[in-house]
């Protein structure tokens, strides 16, 4: 397995892989994170397709794009990948021809060809999709044993809309899966958030999808404008800076989430996921110093052995982190690459969610304010 990193400004192609600048790399496949108003103004489909002309191009908006070890705002990065060994068949869809992120998650994964997939990669619109029906759907429809990883696409901290495209130019409510086949490709993650939880537990009493309105009888959104103080006029970026740690009916392990948007009309909060009736609420703050450790772990869990490390990998944090990290932000991708050393080459995003499972062989769930990682072995 071959990669490079590139950049684009001005109109110019820059490789960034500086101990790979010479090799060369016919890829198969080309990942493009990117801010949305470059996927939006400049040419990129076109630009890249003339430059990877055999390759499968797929396209992310970002609130912020990584590559190496550090991160970037309102750039273009591209990393392109050779297979030697490996397969690959991709697949779009767009939110607005089914009746529910659910449905979208079991037909995307039936439009891939099932026999010998290994690995998922799924990005999708992080706006209009709800990513925790969207990953119910993936979990139902995906054999047994395939991991599944990826997601949401970003827009800064504005919340507007995102974009995504798979050979084609990006667009809005767009949800792609890039399978990887055979036997020699090996992939795994690592997720992990650094969060604290403070205060007293709160129990859902009502919620509608991934809509809130009430914790123990109480309006959310006015519980948030009261702690929040003068920062409530900011909401719904605010927010990030204090998640929800949220332990679902029936799971031994909470979830974070975090807020989307905000309905004044309807007092609610939404988020990228579902909260369910009866989940146990606690607020969460952030520890810099557990958050970038944090990254380091995620980096360590997705090795296969001491002995290996990745040919690739992609990671893809959450943009609450990046608020909370301010200038610090790049020392979390530091201690991703002391795990892996520059032998891997490391790139990805800044999301509205990330989809991995919690532990090795179990199912993926959407997550918030973590970093999460998949590395890429090709053996």
């Amino acid at each position: 397995m071959k990669s490079l990193l590139y950049g684009y400004s001005e109109k110019r192609w820059q490789i960034l892989s500086a101990n790979r600048a010479n090799i060369e790399i016919t890829p198969q496949l080309v990942l493009c994170f990117a801010a949305k108003s470059i996927l939006e103004n400049e040419p990129i489909y076109e630009t890249l397709k003339a430059e990877f002309p055999a390759a499968q191009i797929a396209f992310c908006s970002t609130a912020g794009e990584i590559a190496n070890n550090a991160v970037s705002d309102n750039s273009l990065k591209v990393v392109a990948l050779e297979f030697e060994k490996t397969g690959l068949q991709s697949a779009a869809i767009n939110i607005r021809d089914y009746a529910s992120s659910y449905e979208a998650g079991l037909a995307l994964v039936k439009k891939l060809p099932i026999e010998d997939l290994s690995y998922m990669l799924v990005l999708s619109d992080g706006h209009v999709v709800n990513g925790s029906e969207l990953v119910k759907g993936l979990n139902e429809s995906a054999p047994e044993n395939v991991l599944v990883t990826g997601g949401l696409a970003g827009d800064s901290d504005n919340f507007n809309s995102t974009l995504v495209g798979l050979n084609q130019a990006p667009s809005k409510g767009e949800i792609i899966a890039i399978g990887l086949y055979g036997k020699n490709i090996k992939v795994s993650h690592g997720t992990r958030g650094g969060w604290d939880s403070f205060g007293i537990e709160k129990v859902v009493t009502k919620a509608i999808g991934n809509k809130l309105y009430d914790l123990d009888d109480k309006n959310v959104l006015d519980m948030y404008k009261k702690y929040l103080g003068p920062e409530a006029n900011h909401l719904p970026a605010s927010a990030l800076l204090y998640p929800l740690s949220v332990l679902m009916p029936g799971n031994t392990e909470p979830i974070v989430r975090t807020i989307l948007s905000i309905n004044d009309e309807e007092n609610s909060l939404i988020f990228a996921g579902d909260i369910p009736e009866n989940s146990r609420i606690r607020f969460m703050k952030a520890n810099l110093d557990k958050i970038i450790t944090a990254a380091g772990d995620a980096a360590q869990d997705s090795l296969l052995d001491e002995h290996h490390k990745p040919d690739f990998s992609l990671l893809v944090s959450c943009v609450g982190r990046k608020l909370i990290l301010g200038p610090r932000t790049d020392e979390e991708i530091e201690a991703v690459q002391e795990v892996f050393g520059n032998e891997t080459t490391l790139a990805g995003f800044y999301s509205y969610g990330e989809i991995s499972p919690f532990v090795k062989k179990g199912d993926s769930q959407l997550h918030n304010q973590t970093m999460t990682i998949t590395s890429f072995y090709e053996l």
